[in-house]
């Protein structure tokens, strides 16, 4: 054999001994503790002081945000060295901006009048904002009585839970204005509060059971005809609900 062929073999030998590291470094798994208790098992493949990208077994990709992951069980030296080569050769751009979130409430009670009061508001938001899974944005709705007074809220809202726990009391507030869809029927400002419980499935997810008081401005508008003359009179109204909403963040 030529010295050209044995250099040849040897170097071949070293770049495969080279790429068996490689994969030897690549199946050992890391697991990722999330402040909720689920677990994440996978390949950390890019982290920074915002968010933690793992890859799984089948190849698949997951971000969380740095404040959602409680612990990193791994190697400190190899966390170091994939972070580093991650960084340099990572193709795409990493987002580490907050997705939205979207808020559905489904609700059920009883009006002042002891009529039937249910709704249904769907929100758009953000359900992460620093350290705390605190949701905040708007949307509308549909608050309907059996006694016929139905409105379009439009509203900004803000759900807080007072922990971070995965079970946590929540406390919510709405405002904004409601249009009215009921014949003869001026909307006006309408207000809201919710106060209950709060379950958290995974950092993007989280259910809740909570009692809620509302608030609706109104008028009145009545014809009334004097001397061949029709006048409009306003008459105010204010409109009070209570009951309970199912809440689903996703």
């Amino acid at each position: 054999m030529s010295k050209k062929s044995s250099t040849f073999v040897v170097e071949m030998k070293i770049r495969l001994l080279i790429l068996c590291l490689c994969f030897a470094l690549c199946a050992r798994a890391e697991t990722i503790l999330l402040r909720t208790g689920a677990r994440v098992n996978g390949t950390i493949v890019f982290q920074n002081e915002e968010v933690v990208i793992i890859r799984d077994a089948e190849g698949a990709r997951f971000q969380y945000p740095r404040s959602d992951v409680q612990e990193i069980i791994a190697d400190s030296e190899k966390l170091e060295q994939q972070t580093t080569a991650a960084e340099q050769n990572e193709p795409e751009t990493i987002n580490t901006g907050k997705k939205a979130s979207i808020l559905l409430e489904l609700a059920g009670g009883l009006s002042s009048a002891v009529d039937a009061a249910y709704s249904a508001d769907l929100l758009v938001g953000t359900h992460h904002i620093g350290a705390r899974h605190l949701f905040i944005g708007g949307g509308l709705g549909y608050h309907g009585q059996s006694d016929g007074f139905n409105f379009l809220p439009v509203q900004a809202a803000l759900r807080l839970p007072l922990t971070e726990a995965k079970h946590a009391p929540v406390f919510g507030v709405g405002i904004g204005y409601g249009i009215a869809l009921s014949k003869n029927y001026i909307g006006g400002i309408y207000t809201g509060l919710d106060f209950g419980y709060r379950c958290q499935i995974n950092p993007k997810t989280a259910i809740g059971v909570v009692a809620f008081a509302r608030f609706q401005q109104a008028k009145i508008s009545t014809k009334e005809k004097i001397e061949d003359t029709e006048f409009t009179n306003y008459t105010g109204r204010n409109l009070f609900s209570y009951g309970l909403k199912f809440t689903l963040y996703f």
